[in-house]
């Protein structure tokens, strides 16, 4: 009896997928031009870099000063070297950075041509570009942030719980973003505390401060604001601090990135172009 008891259970009802709309209008467009905007802004940035590849704290940075970072192409007899240096550390990089391509188009530049914009040798027409997109991301950014304030965003999507930012919470979601547990439901609806700390993080602090270096090695924003030399120490120590900031939100985006492929490739990308996102309901939740 205990059998034909267990066969005359209901069987527990299949996942089922309901869509929600989970980016706006606004959103989905604010992201897609930051995406070009910082493509083009690591670029150019990279080819404004190359016209001196070092980087030093301070007021001035002069040759007889030590640069924390390096890439130089070393030269010794016939051969020639790309060397990444960072402080005491030194690594070989030939045919990456420092000397880049092969045969009669190998050259001696700090980052390829296939990582800058445009591509040949030109510090001017770098800068043009970097100057025109950074306005173009700051614009889009006060867009971003007008509407997140206007309509509750933030307070809605982004706003931190107590309960959220406990240790035990956050322990608990770095494990299950190890095993690549992804919440599900009603969860599923919502970014998570990870997600909320790091984009507070980057909307907060990095951006912000890649904006304000970028204006204090500007001589011409100098002039008219002398204390954010203060500020930050120098021109070449705000230098720093942006390339540092620049390589930080390259990180983020690339873990973003990954994320977005582990969780769901095509439901993520369905929701930031048409705003669905399918959510995954055990046993018939809604």
């Amino acid at each position: 009896m205990a059998i034909l008891d267990d066969y005359s259970e209901t069987p527990p009802a299949p996942p089922t997928k309901t869509f929600i709309r989970r980016h706006s209008v606004a959103t989905r467009i604010t992201h897609w031009i930051n995406v070009l905007c910082l493509s083009l802004l690591l670029m150019s940035g990279l080819q404004i870099f190359n016209a001196h590849p070092s980087l030093y704290w301070g007021q001035y940075g002069a040759d007889a000063d030590p640069a924390w970072l390096s890439i130089e192409a070393v030269t010794e007899g016939d051969d020639t070297r790309g060397i990444l240096r960072i402080g005491n550390f030194t690594v070989t990089t030939t045919g990456i950075l420092g000397v880049s391509g092969t045969g009669d188009d190998e050259a001696q530049r700090g980052f390829p041509a296939w990582a800058t914009v445009p591509g040949y040798q030109d510090l001017a027409t770098g800068r043009r570009w970097h100057f025109f997109f950074a306005w173009v991301f700051v614009i889009n950014g006060i867009v971003y942030i007008l509407y997140g304030f206007a309509l509750g965003h933030f307070r809605r999507d982004l706003a931190l719980s107590a309960e959220e930012v406990s240790p035990r919470h956050l322990r608990q979601e770095i494990a299950d973003h190890a095993r690549l547990r992804f919440p599900k439901g009603e969860k599923a609806r919502h970014y998570n505390a990870l997600q909320k700390l790091t984009y507070l993080l980057v909307i907060s602090i990095m951006l912000p401060l890649m904006l304000a270096t970028g204006l204090t090695m500007s001589p011409a924003i100098d002039a008219g604001y002398p204390f954010l030399l203060d500020l930050f120490g120098g021109r070449q120590t705000a230098r720093s601090i942006h390339f540092i900031c620049a390589w930080s939100i390259l990180l983020f985006v690339i873990v973003h990135v990954v994320m977005v492929v582990l969780s769901g490739f095509w439901n993520n990308m369905r929701s930031m172009i048409t705003g669905r996102y399918a959510i995954e309901c055990d046993g018939g939740e809604k």
